[in-house]
């Protein structure tokens, strides 16, 4: 597998696919197809990119007419290459393209409900929901009670109002509401995968209308285990942000019990790619639950500065335990942070309250 998952899409991989269609539609015309999606164009484009181009190349070589183009595609499904498991998206996202019509709309939502087990309809599926969404919404909740976790997970994430690398849902933003029947129909699936997809969810209401999860989080906490790694996990956002609300319904709201005692670096100035080193002990002064955080306050590359939490731990102490702590937090460069000179600051948060600040200095 190629280090980039974009770069799984190359020219022997086209080549591949083209000839599992031509198997399945044989005027399909395989070299000219790989030669128009490897255009001049193609090294410049992200993964994303690169699944709207093969898509929407196919819709120039597969028949115009669109149930015989997806009689082709079913067939090249049934009879798939290694090739398309987890990557055939660009079947989902033919149907987002070329499946809209009104006269067209039963053949695409069993497109989608049949090709989700092979490369899931999240993205494709949204400009359904931003066109038509009662309607759509409609369907996603039908398919919250199929019998497959595919599709089930397909009706949670796909509606999903801050979805990554897919167009936001804004009407969702506004008002989540017509989310919540599918969230309540699979907050006890027995599938991770499904619970996975509703606790994301539950996430991206949050970041619009905390007050609304962390009554649901109320209403759900404590009846049954799979549903309570819901909650947890989808007041993942609420909790870094300290909403005490939250914390009480998890049992950590009592940071007056908790002392922070020795909060030190062992240094005071580091070079990026080291590892910055800090310990602390903590005292119960009476028995509590603890959620412990730390906060880095990185300088960015306009000079401001913007605090990324990182969880330490979930315990319970006793009356007058201590619990002392080591830990190193790496700077070195990511792909998806990098790291500028300057002063930063690291804080402890215990319970959500800031229990201690210290600054140091990264140098280049």
């Amino acid at each position: 597998m190629p280090d980039a998952l974009k770069d799984y899409y190359n020219r022997d991989t086209l080549q591949a696919i083209a000839t599992d269609i031509q198997k399945a539609y044989s005027p399909f015309k395989t070299d000219e197809f790989v030669s128009s999606v490897i255009d001049e164009t193609w090294e410049s484009l992200e993964l994303k990119d690169r699944i709207y181009k093969i898509a929407s190349t196919l819709g120039e070589f597969l028949p115009a007419d669109y149930p015989e183009a997806l009689g082709v595609i079913n067939k090249v499904i049934e009879g798939y290459g290694t090739w398309l498991e987890g990557m055939g998206m660009f079947f989902l996202i033919f149907v987002e393209l070329f499946g809209q019509d009104e006269e067209h709309w039963d053949l695409s939502m069993s497109a989608f409900e049949r090709y989700t087990s092979h490369a899931s309809a999240e993205l494709a599926v949204r400009p359904f929901i931003i066109k038509h969404q009662e309607r759509m919404m409609e369907q996603m909740y039908a398919w919250s009670k199929h019998e497959s976790a595919d599709v089930r997970r397909l009706s949670s994430e796909g509606c999903r109002p801050q979805l990554p690398w897919a167009p936001s849902l804004p009407s969702f933003k506004k008002n989540p509401t017509p989310l919540l029947p599918i969230l309540e129909q699979l907050k006890c699936d027995p599938s991770e995968y499904v619970r996975k997809s509703v606790a994301n969810n539950l996430n991206d209401i949050s970041k619009t209308h905390p007050e609304l999860v962390a009554k649901i989080a109320q209403e759900w906490y404590g009846n049954n285990k799979d549903t309570d790694w819901i909650v947890k996990h989808g007041c993942r956002t609420l909790l870094k942000q300290g909403n005490p609300e939250v914390l009480a319904i998890f049992g950590y709201h009592d940071a007056a019990a908790l002392k922070v005692e020795d909060f030190a670096l062992g240094a005071t100035s580091l070079s990026i790619g080291e590892e910055l080193s800090f310990s602390f002990t903590l005292l119960a002064q009476r028995a509590t639950k603890v959620r412990l955080e730390y906060g880095i306050d990185y300088v960015k590359s306009n000079g401001k500065r913007n605090r990324k939490i990182f969880q330490l731990s979930e315990l319970s102490l006793k009356q007058n335990e201590r619990k002392p702590y080591v830990r190193k937090h790496s700077f070195a460069d990511l792909s998806t942070r990098k790291h500028y000179p300057g002063t930063h600051s690291i804080a402890l948060i215990v319970n959500g309250v800031e229990r201690g600040t210290l600054d140091f200095g990264l140098e280049a």
